[in-house]
Order: structure tokens, then sequence, then C-alpha cells
């Protein structure tokens, strides 16, 4: 049966981040994912996840300036020094946090950068954090996101970023593969799960259209989740979906397999 983590960027945000924690725990998660930790005093999120028996699945790399509309920075051969040094930081921060993966998110692509030079420094940049991040015992984790929600996003299908990790050549990097973004951008969700199983590291979940809950929308989610337990997936899949009507209102779906 899949293990489901509540993604609290997305769940219980009627709710001040810190108390999204004991929400996730009362609903039944015992797991918890969000984007970034580093707003926060770590000490303050370990004794969330402390508090509440909970396991901190995931978070990403920094990713630039978020708010200013950057999703990652990871293709950009001007930011190398600072992607570095936000490794550190992540390695830092997931530590503390008893957290053994980690998630890269490639970027947006400026038009007027050489596309080789992007996808050089992408790899570039995956292999110098696969290393780093392998002698902390932490996986990387790497994600093609929809290019309908991040207009220009470097990494926007399963098979380019396949390739991509097949460039680096590590054995410390991962597959983040979102049901929901893959959806949007190329269908085909349970051959492609199927075919990739191996090189998948962690699973996440919305429905389309609108990234609602499953059951929303299009997603046959009962069958996929079948499928994924027929596969003997063994990771998480993270919840990262807005609710429509409220977080617990619609946690209908997820009951059969808490």
């Amino acid at each position: 049966m899949p293990r489901f983590n509540a993604n609290l960027t997305l769940l219980f945000n009627e709710l001040d981040f810190l108390d999204r924690f004991k929400a996730a725990k009362d609903a039944g998660f015992k797991g918890v994912e969000y984007l970034f930790p580093y707003a926060y005093p770590v000490q303050a999120l370990v004794g969330q996840l402390r508090s509440h028996g909970l396991t901190q699945v995931l978070h990403n790399l920094p990713a630039g300036d978020w708010a200013g509309g950057e999703r990652g920075i990871a293709c950009l051969p001007d930011r190398v020094r600072e992607f570095q040094d936000g490794v550190g930081q992540a390695i830092d921060y997931a530590q503390a946090l008893g957290c053994t993966q980690l998630n890269c998110l490639a970027g947006i692509a400026p038009a007027a950068i050489d596309p080789v030079l992007l996808r050089e420094t992408l790899v570039a940049n995956l292999r110098f954090a696969a290393e780093r991040l392998g002698s902390a015992g932490i996986r990387l984790l790497l994600e093609p996101c929809n290019t309908r929600d991040i207009p220009g996003f470097y990494l926007c299908g399963s098979r380019q970023a396949i390739e991509v990790m097949d460039a680096v050549g590590s054995g410390n990097l991962f597959l983040q593969y979102d049901i929901y973004h893959m959806q949007v951008m190329e269908g085909n969700l349970a051959p492609t799960i199927e075919r990739y199983i191996d090189r998948i590291g962690h699973l996440q979940l919305a429905d389309n259209p609108g990234r609602g809950e499953p059951g929303t929308g299009e997603i046959n989610y009962p069958y996929l989740f079948a499928c994924i337990d027929r596969l003997s997936y063994r990771g998480w899949i993270g919840c990262e979906y807005k609710p429509a009507n409220g977080t617990v209102a619609g946690l209908g779906w997820i009951q059969p397999y808490l």
C-alpha cells in the first residue's frame, strides 16, 4: 500500500506553517514535505517533527528568488557558485531534520542562453550535488515540471530528465516523478512509471486540471495506486495539491490508504 506524506506548503495552509505539522499528524499522515525550510530556524522544525512523530520526507535545494518568480537555478551558468553554496545549506538542514532526500529544481531557461550551455551547466551542477549529498548519506532527486504552470521551465519531461541523469552518470541521482506535472506534459502515466520505477526516488500527486485532490479531475488514481503497489514501490508519495474546500474536508480520498 502506498505511503502518503503531506506537503505542508499546499496542505493545511489555512494554518500558520508551524501549526501544520500537528494538523498533518491529526489527519493520519506519518511524513511531511514542503518546498523550503530555510526561512525557519532549524530547531523549530526539528521540534515540530519530534513533537508529532513525523518523518521529514523531502525538501528542495535552494531555488533562487522564489517570491520573485525564480523556480530553480541549477541550469543557469552565472549562478553556479550560488548553487554550490545552496547545496551546503541544504545538507545542513537535511541532516538536522533527518531528511534523506533533497530535490533539485532546474530553473527557467533564459531565452538568450545557448541550450547546450544550459544543459552542460545542469549536468555539472547535478554531478557536484550528487557527490556532495552522497557523502552525507542523502539522495539527490531531479524533478521535471510542466510548462503550463511554469512557462519556460527547462526540464519538462520524464525522458528528458532520464537523459540528463544518464549524462550525470551518478548512482546517487533519482527521478522525482510528479504525476500532475507529467499528466499535463505527456500523459501515459502508468507505463511511464513502470518503465522508470527503478530510477524513481519519490512520487508526488495532484489531479488535473486544477491541481486539486485525487478525484477532482481526470486521473484514475485508484488504478494508478494499484499499479504502483504492483511495482513494489517502497518510497513515499507526496500529496502536493491545492485542496478544493479546505484540507480536512478534502481528505476522503485518502482514508482507505492511511
